[in-house]
This record gives C-alpha cells, structure tokens and sequence, in this order.
C-alpha cells in the first residue's frame, strides 16, 4: 500500500484499485474541533479535484476535494455519530471514504509524505 498526499491536505491510501481517502492531521488541526461531517452517498462517481465531503468546525466549513477519480464504495458512518473523532485520528481510523479508483494516472502529481511534510513546514 501507498499513501499520498494533496495541496489540499487529503490523503490517500492506494492497495491496487481501491483506495481510502481522508484528511491529514495538519488540516484537522487547523479546522479546529470538527462538530459535523457531510459525506458523498455510497455509489456516486466523481472526478479528481471534485468535493465530495464537507466538514465543519466551530471555526469554518471546508470542502474536501477527490484526490483521484472513482466510486465510492463504502463512507465512514461512525463520522455521523461522533464527528469530533476526526481531530484525534484523522489519518487513521477516521478516514473518509472508500473507493475504487478509475485510473491509477491520478495519482501522477500527488505528494509523497516527505514532500507532503516539506509543503506544510
């Protein structure tokens, strides 16, 4: 497995042509306490760079951006729930959805977590 990074701090984790997406610490922590999440419905489509997700916080809400084309396959629904769980591990068990990928090309221009690391210091 591999997992990579966007400018817009979402991640995701590649095995073959499935892939889990989510965001990154650095961008939970800047969201602040997170209070809701609004994910995309099992079987839509979307197309890299399309928002899938809203997430809102006692600061903002932000739009969460597809890091490569595909379908979901399975949401998070322990989010609806207890939405604050995406602060403590939000590159871990609090990832967003499920999907599988279109093309593996998306994944050209993605960051590594070294250059992910190096973007946000």
């Amino acid at each position: 497995m591999a997992r990579y990074f966007t400018e817009d701090h979402e991640w995701v984790e590649v095995d073959g042509n499935k892939a889990t997406v989510g965001i990154t610490k650095h961008a939970a922590d800047e969201l602040g306490e997170v209070v809701y999440v609004d994910l995309c419905d099992v079987d839509e489509s979307f197309t890299k760079g399309d928002e899938f997700a809203s997430v809102e916080s006692v600061k903002t809400v932000s739009g969460i951006y597809a890091p490569v084309s595909g379908t979901i396959t399975e949401v998070n629904s322990t989010l609806d729930s207890s939405p604050e769980s995406l602060n403590s591990d939000p590159e871990g068990s609090s990832w967003l959805v499920k999907l599988s990928v279109d093309s593996a090309d998306d994944l050209d221009g993605l960051m590594t977590a070294e250059e992910y690391q190096a973007s946000i210091a």
